[in-house]
């Protein structure tokens, strides 16, 4: 169930995780409660999930769950997901999910977000080409960062063709408690879409 990085420098092969052969791997940053990895592992019998949080609290949530669905096909990697990252082999993930992290609002506090420059390349290493990246926030400063980053990168296309494609969640979206809780706040929700290209 809980994923131990290679202690040898080898990289690790994420199909290796699941006992069963699975069709693709699906990675989670930051689950929160882990209802929206229950619900992708429940909608997508042959996708293999990893979960990634670092709170104890949240990871007890998921674990109770994995256990009342009798699912088997999520792994959870219970601390900062940048150490898994870089130990993941190249290419080997369809799809990476950042749902609603902490916006760190403060200038000050900026660097403590997780969507960086150095983090957009980790996650340009480790997707296929074709692989998507999905990040959804309620807060719009954080939006606008995360897209600067992502439309300056060469090695991912923003989805978007109109409004209608950031503002409204992706076909076969999850919601999650923060997600919940940012509506019944009144407060719009932002979905960004990119896909990792080809190499050049």
């Amino acid at each position: 169930m809980s994923v131990a990085l290679p202690e040898d420098g080898r990289s690790l092969d994420p199909k290796a995780l699941f006992d069963e052969e699975i069709s693709a791997v699906w990675l989670e940053v930051g689950f929160g409660a882990g209802e929206h990895l229950i619900g992708q592992a429940l909608a997508h019998p042959t996708v293999g999930l990893i979960g990634c949080e670092p709170y104890v609290a949240g990871v007890a949530s998921l674990l109770r769950q994995i256990e009342n669905t009798g699912l088997d096909r999520i792994r959870v990697y219970p601390d900062d997901a940048r150490a898994l990252l870089s130990c993941l082999a190249s290419a080997s993930l369809d799809r990476v999910f950042i749902l609603f992290p902490d916006p760190w609002p403060k200038r000050r506090h900026h660097r403590r977000r997780f969507f960086q420059r150095e983090t957009v390349n980790s996650f340009a290493r480790v997707l296929k080409p074709g692989g998507e990246l999905l990040f959804a926030t309620d807060h719009g400063e954080y939006a606008c960062w995360t897209l600067t980053i992502l439309t300056s990168h060469p090695d991912f296309r923003w989805c978007a063709r109109g409004p209608d494609d950031w503002r409204r969640p992706p076909a076969g979206a999850v919601p999650t408690r923060y997600e919940d809780k940012a509506r019944v706040r009144g407060a719009a929700c932002i979905y960004l879409r990119c896909l990792r290209l080809p190499p050049a």
